[in-house]
């Protein structure tokens, strides 16, 4: 196991598009959240919406020791020598806490996307040649299947898979070994009213089951049409979501734990996910996962 990034991240980390905005005037919410959320004992801040790394360093700026990293930088938005040189310069500055997560993105969303994990592999040997390489140890691959979760263990320091079970954590650490970090991603809703909790998790769902690279990883873990209908069928969203008050959430969340997962990015949904920064659902949470600053 790579006990530095193992330990660098954290048990429990957050995750969430918001914290990138590209709106100026959310620049000090953003920074004030981010030195809360190290506070309250979390690991690590996952930074969502393919994220570019010079926009991790409002948050590195504004906290003192949590790791930052991306979740995750689209190999087809940038060139690998610039990232290179920004993940130095950004480390340099900021005591080596930047993680650089690295993913290939879907076919819908971009028009360059070819033989993905061929292109993943012309990256990583760019980082590497770069004049100034990114370290393996400080990169994880945004892996689905086994072959990118091959790659995440021979190539970087291991995974951070978004939208899976307990299930495919299980699986992926069988096939990373136990030398590899494996971060998945998890998402929450903070609600105790079952119906209302649902529909918001089956809304955000929805959109995802339209990118072909979800719906085959759910194919693999044995979930078929049935389930992708109308948004999500309930057997899938129990798999993708924990619904509840925190303590509920947290049991839910170690059995990723139990599968073999070293950290656990955690996406609060509501109902403007990518956009809020829930800050009350950060605080009822802390506790239930035993962070330092959460009691």
């Amino acid at each position: 196991m790579d006990t530095s990034l193992a330990h660098d991240l954290g048990r429990v980390g957050i995750w969430s598009t918001a914290l990138r905005s590209g709106d100026p005037a959310r620049g000090g919410e953003i920074a004030e959240t981010a030195k809360e959320l190290e506070t309250l004992g979390y690991g690590t801040l996952w930074v969502g919406g393919s994220p570019s790394v010079e926009q991790v360093v409002p948050l590195l700026d504004a906290t003192t020791g949590i790791t930052v990293a991306t979740g995750i930088l689209s190999i087809w938005e940038h060139e690998p020598t610039d990232v290179a040189a920004a993940f130095t310069e950004v480390n340099a500055a900021h005591e080596g806490r930047f993680v650089l997560g690295l993913g290939v993105s879907h076919s819908a969303l971009t028009d360059r996307y070819r033989r993905p994990v061929e292109a993943m592999v012309r990256f990583l040997d760019a980082l590497d040649d770069a004049p100034t390489p990114v370290p393996a140890e400080r990169r994880v691959l945004a892996a689905l299947g086994p072959r990118m979760l091959r790659l995440a263990r021979d190539r970087a320091a291991g995974a951070h898979p978004y939208l899976v079970t307990s299930e495919h954590t299980a699986t992926a650490r069988e096939l990373l070994g136990e030398a590899a970090v494996l971060a998945p991603e998890f998402k929450v809703v903070l609600d105790t009213d079952a119906e209302r909790a649902r529909a918001r998790a089956r809304a955000y769902l929805s959109g995802y089951l339209q990118l072909e690279n979800y719906v085959r990883s759910f194919r693999r873990l044995g979930f078929g049409d049935e389930d992708f209908a109308d948004g999500g069928g309930d057997r899938l969203l129990d798999a993708v979501f924990a619904i509840g008050d925190a303590e509920t959430i947290a049991r839910k969340v170690n059995a990723f734990f139990a599968g073999g997962a070293n950290h656990v990015a955690l996406q609060v949904v509501t109902d403007d996910t990518r956009g809020e920064l829930p800050l009350d659902a950060y605080r009822a949470l802390a506790p239930a996962f035993g962070l330092g600053g959460g009691a």
